[in-house]
């Protein structure tokens, strides 16, 4: 199964909005703003159940259109989004993208990293932009995450990514409740933890869950995002280290 139907399952099974998700999505954007959206026309490639969709809408975007690979996917989101008439869910892939100057914003976050064919998925995001129009894409990054390259990524593709995803998330439990434990009495001083501090423990379970299940996942370097990401459509290409440390933001203007 692949990763956008196996994400298919989480999506549908967590699929609540916490007030707490706004902080995270403003944490993944930057340095773009809620300013930033309003009166625009966006694209959310890869909207899982919706959450970042969201924000956008709510600040006042003139229209989103978000897709998702996987119809439960699709469904969650509609769910999500179904108070905003500006929002739009499809089902669709990233690989099939066919609008062609369309976009003032085309944002990606938490997706490009899991894509077999991630120059593809970029190329196609730029084409769907207006010129002048923003690309954002919050990717996983090496620097930080090295103990997740070293310990989790070997179990991920060896075993999890393999097995029943009903299986997956019960095995899940057993880092999700230690990990819940630590950020409550022990974490004080890394960032990403102390952003994690803010969640109830079924987004921990999730996250646990998520870096379980994919049959993909790439953690780059700085060196590599930069090689990935210089397309000759794009300009003023900038590599941001969100306060988390534990990915990096993309952002260029198409020519």
């Amino acid at each position: 199964m692949s990763s956008e139907k196996r994400f298919g399952y989480e999506w549908n099974r967590y699929s609540f909005m916490n007030p707490a998700y706004e902080g995270q999505f403003r944490g993944w954007i930057y340095p773009l703003t809620n300013e930033d959206f309003k009166g625009k026309i966006v694209l959310d490639a890869g909207c899982g159940m919706g959450r970042n969709s969201y924000w956008p809408l709510n600040w006042g975007a003139e229209k989103v259109i978000s897709f998702d690979y996987d119809k439960r996917s699709v469904e969650a989101a509609q769910k999500t989004l179904g108070k905003f008439s500006n929002s739009e869910v499809i089902f669709k892939s990233i690989y099939e993208i066919d609008w062609q100057n369309k976009f003032d914003i085309a944002f990606s976050v938490g997706v490009v990293h899991h894509l077999k064919n991630p120059s593809l998925a970029i190329d196609n995001m730029i084409k769907s932009l207006k010129s002048g129009g923003i690309l954002l894409v919050w990717v996983y990054s090496l620097e930080g995450n090295e103990w997740i390259v070293r310990f989790v990524s070997p179990i991920r593709k060896r075993l999890t990514s393999k097995l029943p995803l009903t299986a997956v998330h019960f095995l899940s439990y057993f880092c999700s409740i230690p990990l819940w434990f630590y950020i409550k009495l022990f974490n004080k001083k890394n960032e990403y933890l102390k952003q994690l501090s803010a969640f109830k423990f079924w987004h921990i379970h999730s996250i646990v869950f998520d870096q379980l299940i994919p049959d993909v996942a790439n953690y780059w370097s700085k060196k590599e995002v930069l090689e990935l990401f210089n397309k000759p459509e794009l300009k003023d290409l900038r590599i941001i280290r969100p306060q988390n440390n534990c990915g990096w933001t993309v952002m260029g203007v198409k020519k």
